[in-house]
């Protein structure tokens, strides 16, 4: 595959998604991130963009439920580069019914080269490092040539 570059800017585009058991830690984690987190903008799946909303104030987009499909759309706006960065609590215990819809979430968010924080220290690597505060440069698939090679 060939690959081109796009620049994930200053102002960041956030997906925040949390699995039942783990809502309250991404809820903790975005309160004490509240004032930095409010320079971006956020996104979440239903539920967790709600609750987030609620317990912080900060404005959210917020898809439908999980289970319902806001992952796959979490999915859809990271593949059309809308989301810069995903923090994905996720339970590694439990199995939920809609698995495949957060392995597709995940495999997109690899595909397209996005940072991914699966857990709070994870995230709050991310969010601590100088690059969340500057323009990135990233390397993702060139669809554009993709495309053209599957049409001859």
């Amino acid at each position: 595959m060939e690959y081109t570059t796009r620049t994930i800017t200053k102002q960041k585009h956030i997906a925040l998604v949390a699995h039942d058991h783990c809502k309250n830690n991404l809820l903790s984690w975005v309160d004490a991130n509240k004032a930095q987190l409010g320079e971006h903008v956020l996104y979440a799946t239903g539920t967790t963009g709600n609750l987030v909303q609620q317990n912080t104030g900060l404005p959210v987009t917020s898809m439908l439920s999980g289970p319902m499909g806001g992952d796959q759309q979490v999915g859809a706006l990271i593949s059309e580069s809308k989301i810069d960065v995903l923090i994905f609590f996720w339970d590694p215990l439990n199995a939920v019914p809609h698995d495949p819809d957060v392995k597709a979430l995940l495999r997109l968010a690899t595909l397209w080269n996005i940072p991914v924080a699966n857990n709070r220290s994870t995230a709050d690597f991310l969010i601590q490092s100088p690059l969340f505060k500057e323009d990135v440069e990233i390397s993702i698939p060139d669809y554009q040539r993709y495309l053209q090679d599957r049409l001859k």
